[in-house]
C-alpha cells in the first residue's frame, strides 16, 4: 500500500492518495491501540470492514437519493478492493455451502447458524458475510 501510496503522489492522484492514506491510518490506528504490528491477514480484515462501511454508504445513499454521495463511495470502494484478495462469486459460495450443509446435516432455516458457523472460517477474506446469509438462507428454505 505505502508503494500505491507513492505512485499515487506521483501522479497526482487526489483520490487514491486520500483512500490509501485514510485505510494505512485506520490500520496505524489498530496498531497503535492494541501496542503490536498488526498480521497481513490482519490489515486485510480492516480493509474489508472499510470496504463494508463503504458500501453500507452507497445503500444509505441510494435510498436518500444523493447520487453524488453514491458516486464518491463508489470511486473509493474500487480503490479499496484492487488491495483485497479476489472476492468468490456466488457459484463458488453456493458450492462451499452446500458442502458446510452436508457436513452440519441442516435440514431448514432454524439450522443457519449451524452452517454459518462452518462456512464462514473457509470464506473469511474471500466472500462477504452478507453474500454468504443469502446463500445460506436461500439454499436452507
Amino acid at each position: 500500500m505505502q508503494a500505491a501510496l507513492k505512485v499515487a503522489m506521483q501522479q497526482k492522484d487526489a483520490l487514491r492518495r486520500d483512500v490509501i492514506r485514510m485505510s494505512l491510518n485506520a490500520i496505524k490506528q489498530v496498531e497503535v491501540d492494541e501496542r503490536r504490528d498488526l498480521s497481513a491477514e490482519e490489515a486485510v480484515a480492516i480493509l474489508q470492514k472499510e470496504v463494508k462501511k463503504r458500501r453500507e454508504s452507497i445503500d444509505e445513499a441510494h435510498k436518500a437519493g444523493r447520487e453524488d454521495i453514491v458516486q464518491s463511495e463508489v470511486e473509493q470502494l474500487a480503490v479499496l478492493e484492487v488491495f483485497l484478495p479476489k472476492q468468490m462469486d456466488r457459484g463458488e459460495v453456493e458450492a462451499l455451502a452446500r458442502q458446510a450443509i452436508a457436513e452440519t446435516g441442516a435440514v431448514n432455516a432454524k439450522d443457519t447458524g449451524k452452517v454459518m458457523a462452518a462456512l464462514m472460517p473457509k470464506v473469511r477474506g474471500l466472500a462477504d458475510g452478507k453474500l454468504v446469509n443469502d446463500v445460506v438462507r436461500s439454499l436452507l428454505n
